[in-house]
């Protein structure tokens, strides 16, 4: 009988799930003056489009702490 536990890597790929996501909708939100027809946001707006790739990162850094915790020791 085996039991669910939470692994290394699971809160690191929740955050980054999460941060990721926060990237996508700061995606769009700067991304729709462009096809309404107005001004742009402020780069700060630009700048918040790299949550994207950072929550990507923090996602695959938790992938890569979970295959650790699961690789057999040497």
């Amino acid at each position: 009988m085996s039991t669910t536990s939470s692994g290394a890597g699971d809160r690191l790929v929740r955050i980054g799930a999460i941060v990721f996501f926060v990237g996508a909708l700061c995606t769009l939100v700067t991304m729709a003056p462009l096809f309404l027809g107005t001004h742009p946001l402020p780069s700060i707006a630009w700048a918040l489009c790299m949550l994207m790739g950072v929550g990507f990162l923090i996602a695959a850094a938790g992938v890569v702490r979970s295959a650790r915790a699961g690789a057999p020791k040497q």
